[in-house]
C-alpha cells in the first residue's frame, strides 16, 4: 500500500523525453491554430483564442504525462480541476471542434505517440481545409432576405422589373405601413442569379423613386 503510495509521485520520463513531449504538443499545437486561422469564417475572430489552442496542446501533454498510468493522479487532478469554472459561452461549433483538436494531439503528443499525433494533425487538417475550399456544407440554393421601404411618391411595383433582372425567384413575405407618414416596409426572400451582382442590385433598388433604406441579408449579415 505505502509503495503504491510513493508510485503517485514517481515519474518515469526523463526530463529530455518530457521536454521533447511538449515540443511535439507545440508544433501540432501550432498547426491547429494555423488551420483555425485559414478556414474561419465568423464576424467573432479572436487573436487570443487562436494562442489558446497552441497553449492548450501543451497544457494537455503535460497533464497526460503527469497522469501517465497512475489511477490516484487522474483522480486527484480530476479534483484539483473541478474548482476552475468557465464562464465564457463557445457560440461557434467550429471552435469547440477546435478545442477538442487540439486536446486530442495534445494527449498523444503526451504519451509519447508523436507520429501518430503529428500525422493525425496533418491528415485531419487537410480535410479540414478541403473541405473549406471546396464549400462542402454551402447550399447550392442561397436565399437571401431583402428589405426596403416605399413611401407615397413610389409607384406601385415600380421594383420588380429590377427584382427580374437580377433574381431566379423572389417571394413576397411580409409588407406593413407605418402609421401617418404612409411608409411602406416590404420584405422578399430572393434568390440572386450572381451572387457577384449583389451590390449592383441594391443600387439599381435604390435608384429608383420612392424607393428608400434597401437592404440584402444572409446568415444575418447586410451586403
Amino acid at each position: 500500500m505505502l509503495q503504491e503510495f510513493q508510485n503517485i509521485f514517481t515519474f518515469s520520463l526523463s526530463l529530455s523525453q518530457a521536454m521533447f513531449n511538449v515540443f511535439v504538443a507545440f508544433l501540432v499545437g501550432l498547426i491547429v491554430s494555423i488551420i483555425y486561422r485559414w478556414t474561419y469564417q465568423g464576424t467573432d475572430y479572436s487573436s487570443t483564442f487562436v494562442n489558446s489552442l497552441i497553449i492548450l496542446a501543451m497544457i494537455t501533454a503535460v497533464v497526460i504525462m503527469v497522469i501517465g498510468n497512475n489511477l490516484a493522479r487522474a483522480f486527484g487532478l480530476v479534483g484539483a480541476m473541478s474548482i476552475i469554472r468557465f464562464r465564457t459561452a463557445v457560440k461557434n461549433t467550429q471552435d469547440i471542434v477546435f478545442i477538442f483538436f487540439s486536446l486530442a494531439v495534445g494527449m498523444a503528443a503526451g504519451v509519447g505517440l508523436h507520429t501518430i499525433s503529428v500525422t493525425a494533425t496533418i491528415f485531419i487538417g487537410l480535410v479540414m481545409l478541403v473541405l473549406f475550399k471546396s464549400n462542402y456544407a454551402v447550399q447550392n440554393k442561397r436565399e437571401f432576405l431583402l428589405q426596403f421601404s416605399m413611401n407615397e411618391e413610389a409607384e406601385e411595383a415600380s421594383y420588380l422589373p429590377v427584382l427580374q433582372q437580377y433574381c431566379k425567384n423572389h417571394k413576397l413575405i411580409n409588407a406593413k405601413t407605418f402609421g401617418d407618414q404612409e411608409l411602406m416596409e416590404i420584405s422578399f426572400y430572393v434568390q440572386l442569379q450572381k451572387q457577384s451582382e449583389g451590390q449592383q442590385f441594391i443600387k439599381n433598388l435604390n435608384r429608383l423613386s420612392g424607393i428608400d433604406n434597401v437592404n440584402l441579408y444572409f446568415d444575418e449579415e447586410a451586403l
